[in-house]
């Protein structure tokens, strides 16, 4: 999956992390090509190896970007248009999508098919990658990673440094222990005969097990005095910059990178960040896994609620929003928290819809639909408007419909179950496909019930 489709020349036609974006929507629409294009990670995780191994790591190192034959194909040079000049492109070292692609569509489809026969094999050894890539320190008493890069790629290193790449990038760490634990609770449920197979092909070790317990552990995350989550080891430090200058200056200032370099400046100077990178944390895994993982750190998160509001608010002003898939994955958090107001998800929104309607970028449409950002603006109805959670047991609805619509219907495969969706401003009519009498449990508004496949039932969202 191109993060510009079949539809343009953006990127050489490479595969990278958009696909984190498009691969939910399949889950719940077409399962079957999710699976496909797995497969594709699947078929290289040879060439995953061998790129890992050449860096002196374990497991499996996935490229940034990828091609044909699983090679990293992430260019060296980046061209800035700002001032017609060639800097070095450090973007390769963002790493970390893949394992949760292969998780969320386990989860979602309950294919376990392909987690033994496939994907299991990959989680394993993505797991060891950031098992070997993490560093404990003697005296933090902590685990570290270190000469990576976060979804935000403006920044590439500390102001002064001659070393490329960040420590402790909070989503890179947080998700990392999340994986660990994803991977241990796998080694727990797995077939023995399926266990007994990966542990031989993969001269795999039960005993591997215990560092990455110890890094679920003790894994290092920066929180500030007031509970911000610092986006990697130095970011509170940086210069904060002068937003309505350079608005007033330049007017678009989405990629505000490219100004900064052809000014002779950096945004590594700066708390400045093209898109979501901290806050992919909320995105991803929810504010309550968030605070679980980082209480078990030994970090007070104090009220959830108000650690997810005062970290969204702190880095929405922060963010240029250089990469169209930052709208939506704000828009989205901007959902969970009551004091936004259906506006602001309402303006990430429309802000996402018209990027290629209008190349709001600036002329990047041209290259290419965005595939991710696409995706993401049904991920939005999906979630924001139709309120729907999949992240439990059962399907959970909490509608808030948008004030201009009157109504919206569509249907979604959860874990092997059709579901006919219906919506109006007041009220829910679902139909569930399957042996007529069959009891469905789902959640609505916050009750329970059930539900019979093959007939179609009218809820209130306030009084179901």
């Amino acid at each position: 999956m191109p993060a510009r489709g079949l539809h343009g020349e953006a990127y050489r036609g490479h595969i990278f992390w958009d696909e984190l974006y498009v691969f939910p929507f399949f889950n719940l629409h077409a399962p079957e090509i999710t699976r496909a294009l797995l497969m594709y990670r699947y078929n290289r995780l040879d060439a995953a190896r061998s790129y890992a191994e050449k860096y002196g790591y374990k497991g499996a190192m996935y490229p940034w970007q990828a091609a044909d034959d699983g090679r990293e194909e992430t260019q060296i040079l980046h061209y800035n248009p700002q001032d017609s000049t060639w800097g070095p492109d450090l973007s390769r070292f963002q790493r970390i999508a893949i394992f949760y692609n292969v998780w969320k569509y386990v989860s979602d489809t309950e294919d376990r098919e392909f987690l033994e026969n496939y994907g299991a094999e990959i989680m394993l050894e993505i797991a060891r990658f950031w098992a070997s890539i993490a560093r404990y320190d003697e005296n933090t008493k902590r685990y570290h990673i270190e000469g990576i890069m976060g979804p935000d790629e403006y920044h590439e290193k500390l102001p002064g440094s001659e070393e490329h790449g960040l420590k402790d990038n909070a989503y890179t760490n947080i998700m990392t222990v999340w994986l660990l634990e994803k991977t241990l609770e796998l080694i727990g449920r797995l077939p023995e005969n399926v266990l007994k197979t990966l542990r031989k092909k993969l001269t795999f070790k039960i005993a591997e097990t215990e560092k990455w317990k110890k890094i679920t552990e003790k894994m290092n995350v920066i929180l500030s005095k007031k509970n911000i989550i610092s986006q990697f080891d130095g970011y509170m430090e940086l210069k904060e910059l002068d937003w309505d200058y350079y608005r007033n200056k330049y007017g678009d200032i989405h990629r505000m990178d490219r100004i900064l370099k052809a000014e002779g400046d950096s945004p590594d100077a700066y708390k400045v960040t093209k898109q979501a990178d901290t806050l992919m944390l909320f995105y991803l895994i929810g504010v309550e896994e968030v605070c679980r993982i980082l209480e078990k750190l030994g970090f007070d998160a104090g009220d959830h609620n108000e650690l997810l509001m005062h970290n969204y608010k702190y880095y929405e002003k922060r963010t240029s929003h250089g990469s169209t898939l930052s709208n939506p994955v704000h828009g989205i958090i901007a959902s969970d928290i009551q004091d936004t107001g259906n506006k602001m998800v309402w303006d990430r929104f429309i802000g996402a819809i018209k990027t290629d309607i209008f190349d709001t970028q600036g002329g990047s449409t041209g290259q290419g639909i965005h595939c991710g950002m696409m995706a993401e603006t049904i991920g939005m109805i999906r979630g924001c408007f139709a309120g729907i959670d999949i992240s439990g047991e059962a399907l959970e609805l909490n509608p808030h419909m948008p004030e201009l619509w009157n109504k919206l219907s569509f249907k979604i495969y959860f874990r092997n179950i059709w579901y006919n969706l219906e919506f109006t401003k007041k009220d829910v009519r679902i139909k569930i496909e399957g042996k007529l009498g069959k009891q469905i449990p789902i959640k609505i508004a916050g009750k329970n019930i059930k539900l019979t496949a093959g007939k179609t039932k009218k809820l209130n969202f306030t009084n179901s």
